[in-house]
């Protein structure tokens, strides 16, 4: 059927930051890779505060209606389905207005300040009977889901270990501007709901529910230069400027955890927003009994495997990404090329339009932000007390 005769579901994108882009870029390439979806999904509209960032946007994703109150924009009866991509603290106020509207959901992780939050949003949707989903997206790589799957297969014997990374130089540079990331009350803690949310739900996605943990965190950068609004966390300026004034860094630069997963894993965890050196260091490395598996993010369609029943001197391998993984076939015809973030995010999306139009739940939920959140307070209580913590 053509995209002309299909009936038109419309998205609204609340925060027109970076993160909005990747929402609308996803938006406009889903029909690519997802012909057979009963749905042309068309974003209609766009909020946020800053006049600059809504022409932007609109001037890089066609005629859409611009709203300054995210509230004008729920409101308007073209939009369908409406993207989160604001700051944290929003997340809670938005995400159960959408709901209440009788409005489906594509909501940025962590999904509020807190697992009450995260709460809050599941109640609403629950209550509304309308679809939502949330953005951990490192899940849905072709490659994680085959790793996720070789370990439920038994292929590397019984999961015993494992090592999970979130490291990133973003926020490494001192003149790193102080946005609303490194506010309690905007942000939340730092590195823990930024990565730190990534981490927990990629742990608990390959290895189930996690038991307890015992956690550190410190902040690197105690001080900031004060940023204008809107300003990116990507923004730096010249601190050696005798007219730059700075602000206090009020959450966590790094997270370190020791985790043990319900069915037993020790998982050795650490993320950082300060890394030097490190860019996008995301992945893991899971030892079984008989053999590995392991994944970095920045080589996406690929993992290392020890399989085989030699358990000393057994050889890794190199496995290239295949039709088969995932929705590997949807993006690419043979193996070697590697997926893209923003790839991610259009499977992110064709799984929430699955969920809306079919009932079918193959994407991260609300339950799993409330896990992931969970483990991020659990962490901070086990930084408060010095004791492991149980979930």
């Amino acid at each position: 059927m053509s995209d002309a005769a299909l009936p038109t579901l419309g998205f609204g994108v609340i925060g027109a930051g970076w993160m909005g882009h990747v929402h609308a870029r996803a938006i406009a390439r889903l029909r690519h890779h997802y012909p057979d979806l009963a749905v042309r999904p068309l974003v209609v509209a766009v909020s946020d505060t800053l006049p600059a960032q809504r022409d932007d946007f609109s001037s890089q994703h066609g005629d859409v209606t611009a709203y300054e109150d995210w509230r004008d924009l729920v409101a308007d009866p073209r939009v369908e389905v409406v993207c989160v991509t604001a700051p944290n603290s929003l997340h809670r106020e938005i995400g159960v207005a959408v709901a209440e509207a009788g409005k489906h959901l594509w909501i940025e992780k962590p999904v509020g300040l807190g697992s009450s939050d995260a709460a809050a949003v599941a109640t609403a949707v629950e209550r509304a009977g309308v679809r939502a989903t949330v953005g951990f997206n490192y899940r849905n790589f072709p490659a994680v889901e085959r790793a996720r799957q070789m370990i439920r297969d038994g292929a590397i014997g019984v999961p015993t270990n494992a090592y999970v990374r979130t490291l990133s130089d973003f926020a490494a540079h001192p003149g790193g501007t102080l946005s609303w990331r490194y506010t309690i009350a905007q942000g939340g803690h730092g590195i823990l709901a930024d990565l730190g949310s990534h981490g927990f739900d990629l742990t608990r996605y390959l290895l189930g529910d996690l038991e307890s943990l015992v956690a550190e965190t410190a902040t690197f950068i105690e001080q900031r230069p004060q940023a204008e609004p809107g300003a990116s966390h990507f923004a730096f300026v010249d601190v050696t400027d005798p007219t730059v004034s700075f602000g206090p860094v009020e959450n966590e630069d790094y997270l370190s955890a020791l985790i043990r997963t319900a069915g037993g894993v020790r998982v050795v965890y650490e993320a950082s927003r300060t890394a030097v050196g490190d860019q996008c260091t995301y992945g893991f490395v899971v030892h079984g009994s008989a053999g590995q598996v392991s994944w970095d993010f920045r080589r996406s369609d690929e993992l290392q495997l020890s399989v085989g029943d030699g358990f000393q001197n057994q050889p890794t391998q190199l496995y290239f990404g295949t039709p088969g993984d995932g929705e590997y076939s949807r993006f690419q015809p043979g193996a070697g090329i590697a997926m893209s973030y923003d790839d991610s995010k259009v499977i992110e999306l064709a799984r929430l339009i699955e969920a809306i139009t079919t009932g079918s739940v193959r994407g991260a939920t609300l339950d799993d932000a409330i896990q992931a959140a969970r483990a991020n307070e659990a962490a901070l209580e086990s930084v408060r007390t010095g004791q492991w913590v149980r979930l």
